[in-house]
């Protein structure tokens, strides 16, 4: 009898671990196709995603390696111009040497109402802080490929410039440190001044370590229902950080891009190593599509983002001797006054005799 009850216990528990053995089968079968599905609609949510990037990425309006449609070809996209040369890894505006202008245009004009800028760069040179320069400029403008003084461009343009100041030519006040990232707008009578870097005109800025930096250097100019915004990513945490954020901003239609570097006694390498366009999908109102076409750049409340710039006072005894000089001059013009009058009177008392 216990030898039967055994026998029947031996069986059951063969039985039963052949059952665990089946049930862990069937969890890992489980797993493994549970963890394949989900392999599977992660790398189509992927590839759906790049399709979406590719799909907005304007090609003809960018600049990239291999830095194809490139050149003085009927068929180049971009042009070169002044020191400007294509090497394969950058495009180099100016180099470390003095006395150079350099610039890339984009000969296809904008046609896109929203978009987006990411542009990645390099400034580097042997000279120490401070004894660099100049700098480089990223344009939105009407007019393309002219040389003057403006990190490489015209003065007085019309459209949007940004700049990444290298050099403080009026460091005077310590009011920020460089190198320094700025936005201007310009309508054709607005000079930019080298002297204040551009302080009385500029529209929104922020300092950017950007020269000689140990990591990757980007730019991103994001322009949408009248709002530009610049960010930065210099320190290689792979994040933006906000620089300028301008609204009521108007660009018209049909402007380039380029880049731009210019130095001077002082010299750094300006590079740039692309410069890709993205177009935004942004849902417009009724009212916004029906908007008069803009001619000219302009923006709202253009005396709110003007800086000042507060000269340097009089010290104590230049004040002094100023007042001293002024009481003097009164003085003086106080005794000529009162002989000039002394003879009138004495003229006047002789005719009546």
């Amino acid at each position: 009898m216990d030898a039967a009850v055994t026998k029947s216990n031996l069986v059951r528990l063969k039985s039963f671990g052949f059952s665990s053995t089946m049930i862990r089968f069937r969890n890992v079968r489980e797993l493994t196709r549970l963890f394949v599905i989900v392999c599977i609609m992660i790398s189509q949510s992927i590839a759906e995603e790049q399709e979406y990037t590719e799909e907005f990425y304007k090609r003809e309006y960018s600049l990239a390696k291999p830095y194809r449609g490139l050149g003085f070809g009927s068929s180049s996209q971009w042009d070169l111009m002044g020191t400007a040369v294509v090497t394969p890894d950058h495009v180099r505006l100016t180099p470390d040497q003095q006395s150079r202008q350099g610039a890339v245009w984009s000969r296809i004009p904008l046609s896109l109402r929203d978009w987006e800028l990411k542009v990645h760069f390099k400034i580097h040179g042997q000279g120490k802080k401070n004894l660099n320069g100049d700098g480089l400029a990223i344009w939105l403008t009407k007019d393309r490929m002219l040389n003057g003084p403006v990190f490489g461009n015209m003065n007085k343009f019309v459209g949007l410039g940004i700049f990444v100041d290298t050099y403080p030519n009026a460091d005077r006040n310590h009011d920020r440190a460089f190198p320094y990232v700025s936005v201007m707008l310009g309508n054709g009578t607005i000079p930019y001044d080298h002297d204040s870097d551009g302080r009385s005109t500029e529209l929104g800025g922020c300092s950017a370590m950007t020269r000689n930096a140990i990591y990757d250097t980007f730019l991103l100019v994001r322009y949408s229902k009248k709002r530009l915004t610049v960010m930065v990513d210099v320190d290689g945490k792979q994040q933006w950080k906000d620089c300028a954020d301008i609204t009521g901003l108007r660009l018209p239609d049909g402007y380039f891009f380029g880049a731009s570097s210019a130095t001077g006694d002082l010299s750094d390498n300006h590079d740039i190593i692309s410069m890709k366009l993205y177009q935004l999908t942004v849902e417009q109102t009724p009212g916004e599509e029906e908007e008069e076409e803009v001619t000219i750049p302009s923006v709202d409340n253009m005396k709110q983002f003007q800086v000042d710039i507060q000269e340097e006072g009089m010290s104590g005894v230049q004040l002094f001797f100023t007042i001293l000089f002024s009481i003097m001059g009164l003085g003086v013009l106080a005794v000529v006054g009162l002989v000039v009058y002394g003879r009138w009177k004495e003229n006047r008392r002789k005719r009546f005799y």
